[in-house]
């Protein structure tokens, strides 16, 4: 479902041709923006959902955030569990009064229309499915390269290299002191859901069926003459 996907095949020796292409899709009846107003003025609010484990890069997030003017009147909201070591290594991070650990939520959909941006710092990720459910919410994606490439660097969001903590930093200041830029992304994540929602995905995925089913058909007609 996604390049970085496609590249963690290939490296281990699978032929590209054995490979096919699908998207996973983002459920609009559940992820929408929010109509409320937003406050250019106010600080600046960044999600983190998923489990809070090394392979999400949250210590990444969360070194970039408190290096970041944002952190002065911003909020940095964590929502996900923590594996207790990883937890424990980063207590004194977690503990700066712009981070609020929430635990596990049921509600994700609201603090992503609630929020101005979602990062996503991933060392490794199979697809992403939480960057296109911010995109549909109106929450602007701040993500690795190993998300999936609909997020598209300063067109649908910003994209950083993996484990690129100055690289963080910046995107993050960005946004906090450009909020028409960031306004801009919003808009034009909310453009593109038309493309990634369950109906896109579903097509994606009946196309890929056909493809591969004919490629199939015409390899046995080949060997068979």
């Amino acid at each position: 479902p996604s390049d970085f996907t496609v590249k963690t095949f290939l490296d281990r020796g699978y032929a590209k041709e054995k490979l096919a292409r699908h998207i996973y899709g983002v459920d609009e009846k559940v992820y929408h923006p929010s109509s409320d107003p937003r406050y250019p003025r106010r600080g600046l609010t960044m999600l983190f959902v998923g489990v809070c484990a090394v392979r999400k890069g949250v210590h990444y997030a969360l070194e970039a955030w408190l290096q970041s003017p944002a952190s002065k009147d911003g909020t940095f909201l964590i929502a996900g569990e923590f594996l207790p070591a990883y937890a424990e290594k980063l207590a004194p991070m977690l503990k700066h009064p712009s981070v609020r650990v929430l635990g596990h939520r049921n509600d994700v959909a609201e603090l992503m229309r609630k929020s101005d941006i979602l990062i996503l710092p991933s060392i490794e990720e199979g697809f992403g499915l939480v960057v296109t459910e911010a995109m549909a919410s109106g929450c602007v994606p701040l993500v690795s390269e190993a998300c999936t490439e609909i997020c598209k660097h300063m067109e649908t969001g910003l994209m950083h290299g993996i484990g690129d903590v100055p690289a963080i930093i910046r995107h993050i200041t960005m946004l906090h002191e450009d909020r028409a830029l960031l306004a801009r992304l919003r808009a034009a994540s909310l453009a593109v859901v038309p493309e990634i929602n369950w109906t896109a995905a579903g097509v994606k995925l009946l196309d890929v069926y056909r493809e591969t089913i004919e490629a199939h058909s015409a390899g046995a007609l080949r060997k068979a003459g």
